[in-house]
């Protein structure tokens, strides 16, 4: 990216300083019923950590955000907080003057002071209950391995790129979360003893069955949905019809260095429309700006009051000078005599209207890939290509002893939601190990 776009766009994400965090945590009331805690999805016992906060206690809060997440610096910047935790909080509610308490800034401070002071170690139990394979290493699969190898279990995770992360390294801008904070996380989950194969992709390099023959007791799928949907419009084969998941990807890719900027499918000076608006749509648009494309449009069929994007996510775009056409929608790629994108009909309030640009970034879902799950036919998955799984044990698919949960399992959401369905996976997987082992088989 260029200089001029780094200037304008840098300050994303200011963390609290040391005075300003301990302040912030002195103004929690420390509730009684907790509203805040409620609102997480994994119950992060919020009023405890950030009381030790206050008293200056880092360690200890470090150790009560451990007790729940093993991601606390990601959750902590890219959680919807508004919607969760920050959006419960009582003194928010009380007064339209207060604000409610900056949570997740507090937990990113905990988490980066923490790493900055190596505060704590993890105690790293023996690895005597059983060996488990978790396939990819996004949210939920960092989870899981973390939480089983907290339990004493030997844990091998599988992932496709050339280092582990998942969409949490290729899928979110460095500018919402930084990737050292990411490569800091997958670190201190090996210093539990897990080991990462990367550059392996399950269904093609390595099957179920012979993660089975190797030893394994239980196998995690918790790969995603890798597969983007399509907009099925005339002329989708246009050049200049990218998907958003390939071009952040792509970003992510030229700021490690690993390519060349001119591999970038958004080039300065295009106008670049945007069709969707969800936090990827939020995600491409504002990574779009900051790559140098001249103007940017989200486009959405639904009115602003409907958009799944989070709030947060929206101020951010519009901040940043992202334009929005509500109610709007695309009806046919329009290409010039080369063959290449020169703009998209479109049809607002019964009129319709060609609106120029030379890229089009599709940012309306996903899916999962269909990998595995062709090489495991045991496995069952519904009409839309989710994995089928059991309440007990809870997670179980349709083949015994292989598990799966996150997106693959419950259609695409945030971190933190995948990250909660992970850790009810983590206490089936436990069960079913050890009724196992206890049974000889």
């Amino acid at each position: 990216m260029n200089n001029h776009s780094e200037e304008k766009y840098e300050n994303e994400n200011i963390p609290f300083t040391m005075l300003e965090a301990i302040n912030e945590a002195k103004r929690c009331l420390r509730c009684k019923v907790p509203m805040c805690k409620k609102g997480c999805p994994i119950e992060n016992d919020i009023p405890d950590f950030i009381h030790a906060l206050s008293k200056g206690n880092f360690g200890e809060a470090r150790s009560i955000l451990a007790a729940k997440t093993n991601l606390p610096a990601v959750c902590g910047r890219v959680c919807p907080h508004e919607k969760q935790c920050e959006g419960n909080c009582v003194l928010g509610k009380k007064s339209k003057k207060a604000e409610g308490i900056k949570i997740g800034k507090l937990e990113q401070f905990v988490a980066d002071f923490d790493y900055d002071m190596n505060l704590i170690r993890e105690h790293i139990p023996p690895k005597t209950r059983g060996n488990v394979a978790v396939i990819g290493s996004g949210p939920a699969g960092l989870t899981v391995a973390g939480d089983l190898a907290h339990m004493g279990f030997n844990v091998t995770v599988y992932e496709a790129e050339n280092e582990p992360g998942g969409i949490l390294l290729y899928g979110i801008p460095e500018f919402r979360l930084p990737k050292d904070v990411v490569r800091r996380e997958t670190k201190r989950i090996a210093e539990l003893g897990v080991s990462y194969i990367t550059n392996t992709i399950v269904g093609q390099d390595i099957t179920i069955y012979q993660m089975f023959e190797k030893g394994f007791d239980a196998i995690f799928i918790g790969t995603g949905t890798a597969l983007s949907k399509e907009l099925n419009i005339p002329n989708k084969d246009l050049r200049g019809v990218i998907q958003s998941h390939y071009f952040l990807r792509m970003v992510a890719l030229y700021n490690d260095q690993k390519l060349n900027k001119k591999e970038i499918p958004v080039s300065e000076g295009e106008s670049v429309l945007v069709i969707g608006a969800g936090n990827v749509a939020m995600d491409a648009s504002r990574t779009a700006l900051r790559v140098g494309a001249k103007n940017v449009t989200v486009i959405s069929r639904s009115g602003q009051e409907d958009m799944p994007a989070s709030k947060f996510e929206y101020d951010g775009a519009v901040t940043d000078g992202v334009k929005f056409m509500w109610n709007t929608t695309p009806i046919e790629y329009i290409g010039n005599e080369k063959g290449r994108l020169a703009g998209l009909k479109v049809e607002v309030n019964g009129n319709e209207l060609i609106i120029p640009c030379q890229k089009v970034l599709i940012a309306i879902g996903s899916k999962p890939a269909k990998r595995i799950i062709s090489t495991t036919p045991e496995i069952e998955v519904n009409d839309a290509g989710y994995v089928i799984t059991k309440e007990r044990p809870y997670g179980m698919t349709t083949l015994k002893g292989v598990f799966a949960g996150g997106d693959v399992v419950h259609h695409p959401a945030t971190v933190v939601l995948a990250m909660k369905a992970a850790k009810k996976v983590v206490e089936g997987i436990s069960s079913y190990v050890d009724a196992k082992k206890l049974l000889g088989e």
